[in-house]
C-alpha cells in the first residue's frame, strides 16, 4: 500500500523532505528582537512574561510554514531542471516521489497557515509574512536569474524575519541590528554563489542561468568587502552611544572577537575546505563554529546580567 501511495506521488515522507525542515533554522533570526528586548530596560515590559515568548515562537512557526511553502513552489518550478542536476535530481518533485498536485496543495495550505498565524498575532506581522511571500515569488519567477540581485533578495529575506520578530512583540529593533543581519546574510549568500560558481566551471551539469552573470574573482572581492563591512557594522552597533544607553553597558563590545572569529572560520571553510554550499549545515555541524556561537551567547548574557546588577 505504501509503495502504491509513493508511486502516485502522495508519499508523506517525500512531502516532509520537500518542505525542507532542515532549513527552518534560518527562521531563528525571528528571535533576535526578543533576545535583545529582554535586556533592554526601555522595552523589557513588552518582552516579559510567557505571552511575549509564545508570540515570538508563533511567529517563528509562521515563518517555517511560509518558507516551506516557498521551497515547494520553488521545487515545482525547477523540477525539470533539477532532473539534470547530479544532486538535485533526488529531490522529491524531481525524482517523482512527490507529484505536483499534492505539492501545490501543501504549498497553498502552508502559505495560508503562515499568513493566518501572522494576522492572528497582529496585522503588522501578517502583512510582513505576505511581503515575504511576495518577495520570494518574485525571486522564484525571475529575479533569481539576475546576478547579485538574487543574493540581495536572500539577504532582504533575513531582514524581513528580524523585523517580523520585533512586530510580533511590539518592540523596536535597532537599524544597526537590521543592517548586521542583512550584511551577514549577504555574506553567506555570496559564499554560496562562489561555491556554486567554482563547481559549475568544472561540471556543466551544475550550471544555471544566474551563475553565468557571476565571476569567481568578483565574488571573492565582494565576499571580502561584505565580510569586513559585517564586522565593522557590528562593532559600531555594540559601541554606539545609543546601544550603550539602551543596555546600560559599554561591554557588549566584548562579543566582537567572536563575530570576527566566526566569519574568519567560515571563510576558512569556504576557501580551504570547499564549504559554503549549504550554510545551515555548516553552522550546525562545524564544531568550531558551534563553540564560537555558544561563547558569543554566553558572553552576551554575562554582559547583560552584569549590567542588570549594576556591575
Amino acid at each position: 500500500m505504501g509503495g502504491l501511495i509513493a508511486q502516485r506521488g502522495w508519499c508523506p515522507l517525500a512531502l516532509v523532505r520537500a518542505m525542507r525542515p532542515s532549513q527552518w533554522t534560518k527562521n531563528g533570526v525571528v528571535l533576535a528582537a526578543y533576545f535583545f528586548a529582554r535586556w533592554d530596560p526601555s522595552q523589557q515590559g513588552n518582552a516579559a512574561g510567557w505571552g511575549a515568548l509564545v508570540s515570538v515562537l508563533a511567529a517563528v512557526a509562521a515563518f517555517c510554514a511560509a518558507s516551506s511553502a516557498v521551497y515547494l513552489i520553488n521545487d515545482i518550478h525547477d523540477r525539470e531542471a533539477d532532473r539534470a542536476h547530479p544532486q538535485k535530481r533526488f529531490r522529491p518533485l524531481a525524482s517523482g516521489t512527490l507529484a505536483v498536485a499534492p505539492a501545490v496543495l501543501a504549498a497553498a495550505v502552508l502559505a495560508a497557515a503562515g499568513v493566518a498565524a501572522g494576522f492572528a498575532i497582529n496585522a503588522g506581522l501578517g502583512e510582513t509574512i505576505l511581503a515575504y511571500l511576495g518577495l520570494q515569488a518574485l525571486y522564484t519567477y525571475g529575479l533569481r536569474q539576475v546576478a547579485l540581485v538574487d543574493a540581495f533578495i536572500i539577504a532582504i529575506g533575513f531582514v524581513i524575519r528580524a523585523v517580523a520578530g520585533a512586530l510580533a512583540i511590539d518592540v523596536r529593533i535597532s537599524p544597526w541590528l537590521l543592517l548586521c543581519a542583512f550584511l551577514l546574510a549577504l555574506f553567506l549568500a555570496l559564499c554560496k554563489r562562489r561555491h556554486e560558481k567554482v563547481r559549475s566551471e568544472s561540471d556543466e551539469a551544475l550550471t544555471r542561468e544566474a551563475l553565468d552573470g557571476y565571476d569567481a574573482r568578483v565574488l571573492d572581492q565582494a565576499i571580502a568587502v561584505v565580510s569586513a563591512a559585517t564586522v565593522v557594522c557590528y562593532a559600531l552597533y555594540t559601541l554606539s552611544e545609543e546601544t550603550v544607553k539602551r543596555f546600560d553597558t559599554n561591554r557588549l563590545g566584548l562579543t566582537i572577537p567572536f563575530v570576527l572569529f566566526g566569519i574568519l572560520r567560515y571563510l576558512d571553510l569556504v576557501y580551504r575546505k570547499g564549504g559554503g554550499e549549504r550554510p545551515e549545515r555548516v553552522l550546525l555541524t562545524d564544531r568550531v563554529l558551534i563553540v564560537t556561537i555558544l561563547l558569543y551567547g554566553l558572553t552576551a548574557l554575562t554582559v547583560f546580567h552584569l549590567a542588570k546588577d549594576g556591575v
